[in-house]
């Protein structure tokens, strides 16, 4: 048997069904799928894997967070544990019956990492089976037959490149995210905030955020004037600037326009014509494609999930690339032709086609390992999402780009004197579309002037003058951020979309263009302060060009990965020195993350809180113990600050983020209407026969209870589930005595007893799923859960 292990399982289902000669066999090994076909007269099956299926950690021992242990934690060592253990029983089981083994991983570092590791795995179960790799560029016939008829071997040198990375991302990562949280806790007196992260990439890349709004705080704005006129030929009204672009001067402007107040015509003094010719575009690379695609409205990290997933479909080729020059072995004129399937790219293709000979842009990179970013299969609008065929577009239009001529621009520039006033009015024109015929992407609008010759009057139909102000420098969107990066060297083109993730992810960063959040500024002050080279560039990119030198067996994995141990570790002598410094600093994060609003009572803001003696979390007034306003929380669940204040009471307000539960937002007031439901009585109390009705906390859960209740005599009280509509029954539950529900759900409507402890309820009933079952205590000796009263009784 021959078997195939592709990085995914879609990878794996795309390659069976290109090499098989016949019907392709859904199976599965144990819970995984595989795929089994017949070739050259041998079984075949193809196997996909989850990306990285084991994964690196430390030795056991260092789980907790402290700080005392992060100098060992810093050259602690680091284990290969498995990651995906379903997937790697099923790849023990096929290991056993193969006697040769294709790697078909994606061909970078990760996937040369991805493909030795399930190398390795193979060869625990069989020492002696072939294992061959596999490279392609597309997953389309041709290149997939090519790559499996004439494969190669694993690069060792390539896999060790990408270890190291991961060493060294799970050292640093670790590290610094256990000290800033730690300090910040420290200093704050308190476990609550979300966990401050760090990293070598992550932190100079947030520094370029932050600094980028430094300099906006700091801008001082100047104000200027402009001057503007309208003029008329043939009724063809254009405008035009006054030859001094901004005026410093308030009078100066007035001057110039009390000059013209009453004029009605001006004279032509001069025009002048250039013509300019602008080249085509370069093939597209990664940095470049996520830049384009951003400015379309996709942003890096989503850009990125969908160009995969078109190259899984055989329609664009492999998306993480540094190249932007197409190789000799390129067919271009295969790929038009698979372009002229579109209708959209039809005229284009046949005029390209008609051409004969074609030369394509270059660009300044040049790699072998793949080719640009190019299509590979004729898109159908109709069968792909409008996200994806944007994406494919554009890619598409790239390629055709690429091969077309030059457009030619005309500009001019016309001159004119409105009563010893200097105008100018400037125009742009397209002479020959050119490659602009395809790829109209981030073009700007033509701009007409009609036919103007020297002393040519013409008419004037009035100034207007503005009052502006100068603007501070742009913020960075994520296509520019992208490009910033790699121009600095910080990531790789397949990392750097995830890294600008991260900080949204981290609430570092919100918002496109992009600004930093208060925790964002708070954590590079921090290290800048106290650790200044871990925020600049120069020390990841020293790291990042030594893993390049293993890739080019120049360098060892151990000597790399030692050299890095020892920048950190000096980076944490001088932290572990500064632990209060830093946590002062970090505290306004802390506190920042805690927010929720302003105290009613003291107008001091209200804080999340922990409680070490009731292990909960609380909102309290920060004015403690001068105010003692607090609000309860509901249990088990993380919590975030909502800026908009209850819409029926005022209050504020947090977003309630339970396991496996649809987040929630909550007004904090305990009287407020959002907490209350319709009265409702449900039935009678089968202790007393007294009335049982549907009562609700102050964190807005919903319980049944006895108007008899009592918390020691009489302690009858029964959870409810928290979704849908209640509607009492006249029916009693036979097993139990207790009343029976009814709750209607999106689902439908379930009949329930109330009962959680009810025998009919051995099996869980739909509409208390997630609820625990409460320990069965006898009806005198049940209480009253704390928070919510859901306790039952029997």
């Amino acid at each position: 048997m021959r078997l195939i292990i592709s990085e995914k399982n879609i990878a794996a289902r795309r390659i069976a069904e290109i090499l098989a000669v016949g019907k392709v066999e859904s199976d599965k090994v144990y819970t995984t799928p595989v795929y089994k076909f017949r070739r050259d007269g041998e079984d075949w099956v193809s196997i996909g894997l989850k990306g990285h299926i084991m994964k690196v950690d430390f030795e056991e021992g260092w789980s907790k967070w402290r700080l005392d242990e992060l100098e060992g934690l810093v050259q602690a060592d680091v284990v290969k544990q498995p990651a995906e253990k379903g997937i790697i029983r099923s790849l023990h089981n096929l290991a056993k019956k193969t006697d040769y083994v294709y790697i078909a991983t994606d061909y970078d570092r990760e996937g040369e990492l991805i493909g030795a590791d399930a190398r390795d795995l193979v060869r625990e179960m069989n020492p002696t089976a072939e294992i061959v790799r596999a490279r392609f560029s597309a997953i389309t016939k041709d290149e997939i037959e090519s790559a499996f008829t004439s494969p190669g071997t694993l690069s060792e040198e390539l896999a060790q490149a990408g270890a190291s990375r991961q060493d060294i991302d799970l050292v640093w990562g670790a590290v610094m995210t256990r000290y800033l949280t730690l300090a910040s806790n420290k200093a704050s007196k308190r476990a609550w905030g979300d966990v401050l992260s760090a990293g070598r990439v992550q932190t100079p890349t947030l520094k370029l955020i932050v600094d980028r709004e430094t300099e906006r705080k700091a801008f001082v704005p100047e104000t200027y004037w402009t001057v503007k006129g309208t003029f008329s030929k043939e009724s063809t009204e254009f405008p035009a600037q006054h030859a001094t672009a901004r005026f410093t001067s308030e009078a100066d402007a007035s001057a110039a326009m009390d000059a013209i107040s009453s004029a009605d015509e001006g004279v032509v003094t001069s025009v002048e014509t250039n013509r300019r010719t602008v080249k085509p575009p370069a093939p597209f690379n990664t940095t470049a494609l996520l830049a384009a695609a951003a400015s379309e409205g996709l942003p890096p990290a989503r850009t990125m999930r969908i160009a995969e997933s078109l190259y899984m479909d055989g329609l664009l080729s492999y998306p993480r690339v540094d190249n932007t020059v197409y190789p000799a072995s390129l067919d271009i004129h295969s790929i038009l032709k698979t372009l002229d399937h579109v209708p959209t790219y039809h005229e284009h293709v046949q005029r390209l086609l008609a051409k004969g000979k074609l030369t394509p842009t270059r660009g300044k990179k040049e790699a072998t390992d793949h080719p640009p970013i190019h299509p590979t299969g004729a898109a159908d609008p109709e069968k792909l999402k409008p996200e994806q065929f944007k994406l494919y577009n554009l890619v598409a239009r790239r390629f055709l780009a690429t091969l077309s001529d030059p457009a030619v621009l005309e500009s001019t520039k016309v001159s004119f004197d409105v009563s010893g006033q200097p105008f100018v009015a400037r125009g742009d024109v397209v002479i020959a579309a050119g490659y602009r015929a395809v790829y109209p992407y981030g073009l700007k609008k033509e701009e007409h002037l009609p036919a103007l010759s020297q002393d040519e009057h013409v008419a004037f139909l009035g100034p207007q003058m503005d009052e502006k102000q100068t603007q501070p420098p742009a913020r960075f969107s994520q296509g520019k951020l992208i490009q910033e990066m790699e121009k600095l060297g910080l990531g790789t083109k397949a990392t750097r979309h995830d890294i600008i993730q991260t900080l949204y992810d981290r609430k570092y960063a919100v918002n496109d263009p992009i600004e930093p959040t208060c925790k964002g500024e708070t954590v590079v002050s921090a290290l800048v302060a106290h650790a200044d080279r871990i925020t600049s560039p120069e020390m990841t990119r020293e790291l990042d060009h030594e893993m390049d030198e293993i890739a080019g067996a120049r360098a060892t994995r151990e000597a790399v990965v030692t050299h890095s141990r020892d920048l950190l570790a000096d980076v944490m002598n001088a932290l572990l020195e500064r632990v209060p410094e830093v946590g002062e600093t970090l505290k306004v994060a802390a506190d920042e993350d805690a927010k929720v609003g302003k105290c009613p009572t003291s107008g001091d803001d209200l804080l999340i809180k922990y409680s070490p003696k009731t292990k909960s979390y609380f909102v309290g007034c920060s004015g403690y113990p001068d105010c003692s306003v607090t609000y309860p929380l509901p249990k088990n669940s993380k919590f975030a600050a909502v800026e908009e204040m209850c819409p029926e009471c005022g209050s504020p307000q947090v977003k309630v983020m339970k396991f496996r539960s649809r987040a929630r937002v909550m007004c904090l007031s305990p009287d407020c209407i959002t907490k209350k439901g319709p009265e409702l009585t449900v039935g009678k109390c089968p202790v007393d026969g007294a009335d049982l009705k549907v009562h609700y906390s102050p964190v807005g859960s919903r319980y049944v209870r006895c108007v008899n209740y009592d918390s020691k005599e009489h302690a009858v009280s029964y959870p409810l589930p928290q979704n849908g509509d209640l509607e009492a029954t006249d029916e009693i539950c036979e097993p139990c005595g207790s009343p029976r529900v009814i709750v209607h759900t999106k689902k439908g409507p379930w009949k329930i007893c109330i009962d959680p402890d009810c025998s009919t309820k051995e099996k869980k009933a739909p509409a208390a799923k997630g609820k625990a079952k409460p320990k069965a205590k006898p009806k005198s000796a049940a209480k009253k859960p704390k928070g919510g009263g859901r306790s039952s009784a029997k």
